[in-house]
Parts: structure tokens; C-alpha cells; sequence
């Protein structure tokens, strides 16, 4: 029944969005939703690193973990089986001692893999432009009439607080893996 209730709110949203004019407007309301789909299966920075990697043909798992710098064992795992079942990479186990698994992408990936390389190549070429426009945090502000221009923190002179579960600490004094999450 909220099944039914949310494709229903959803065709709505869909009906308003087909009468504005724009790329949207396009699809209907099933190729919608599978042209998302799809672009979280390959949008994600994980799936464009390991298909970019791909490119130069059939890699071993320990290879491709060690040409992508910073993804775990596990977030490798996922993303190949994803790519698996979606028909983009495909895996090869070879009866060997060791045991020999070997990934590459299917003509499916193949079709896509100038896209994502367009894609990390206009992320790297405009790099500089993108950091420019990202703002750095504004300060948090304490009640007016603090005696320190109602700013909180080392911009005040005092120290930072952050937040570890339900007491709070000078930065000084908190746990050490409290700021390093970056609690706040």
C-alpha cells in the first residue's frame, strides 16, 4: 500500500516535471527512474575509478585494489558485484593454485567507458575552478552579547567544543577519535 502512495506522489512529481521544458521532460516516468538508477550505479566515484581502471583490459582483483588508491576491500568487493550484476564488468575465475580471478569490462562497459573517462578528465581539468567555489565553513556563532564578538572557537580565542555523546569537551580534553570524526 506506501508502495502504491509513493508511485503515485511520484507520477505526479513526474507529470509537473514532463510540462517544464528541459532534458526531463523527455522521458517518461519508468525511463526516469532506471536513467537514475543507472547513473548511481556508475556516478559513484567508486564504479568511475574501477571502470577507468578497467580500461587497459583484463585486471586481477589484488590490481585493480592496487591501482585505486583509498578503496577498501570490501567497497571493491561491492562495486564489482554490482557492476557484475549489471552487466558492465565481467569475472573470470581460473582453476589455478593459487586460485587466479581476473575482471574486465563486457562490451556493455565498453560503450560506457568513454563517458566515464570524459567524465574524470572534466573533474580533473576543472579541479582548480570547483575548489574556488567551495565555500570554507562559516564560524559558529554564539548568543548575542558574548564578550567574544559571538564567535565560538580558536577564531575567539577560546577553545573549540565538540560534541561526544552526550557530554561535551574542550578540544584539548576530548577523546582523541572524537575529533578525528570531526564531531561537532
Amino acid at each position: 500500500m506506501a508502495a502504491e502512495k509513493t508511485r503515485k506522489v511520484r507520477a505526479g512529481v513526474r507529470a509537473d516535471v514532463r510540462t517544464a521544458p528541459g532534458p526531463c521532460a523527455h522521458w517518461d516516468d519508468q525511463d526516469a527512474d532506471f536513467i537514475r538508477e543507472v547513473l548511481d550505479l556508475v556516478g559513484d566515484k567508486w564504479s568511475v575509478l574501477v571502470i577507468g581502471t578497467l580500461a587497459d583490459g583484463a585486471t586481477r582483483y589484488s590490481d585493480l585494489a592496487a591501482a585505486i588508491p583509498g578503496i577498501s576491500q570490501r567497497m571493491l568487493t561491492l562495486t564489482l558485484k554490482q557492476l557484475r550484476r549489471n552487466g558492465i564488468v565481467s569475472r573470470t575465475a581460473y582453476p589455478e593454485v593459487p586460485p587466479r580471478v581476473e575482471y574486465e569490462l563486457t562490451g556493455l562497459g565498453t560503450s560506457l567507458l568513454s563517458t566515464v573517462l570524459a567524465l574524470a578528465a572534466w573533474s580533473a581539468d576543472n579541479q582548480a575552478e570547483i575548489r574556488r567555489h567551495q565555500r570554507p565553513s562559516t564560524p559558529i556563532r554564539s548568543p548575542r552579547g558574548a564578550d567574544h564578538g559571538g564567535i565560538i572557537g580558536p577564531a575567539a580565542g577560546l577553545p573549540a567544543v565538540v560534541g561526544y555523546g552526550s557530554t561535551r569537551h574542550s578540544a584539548s580534553s576530548a577523546p582523541a577519535h572524537a575529533l578525528s570524526e570531526g564531531a561537532a
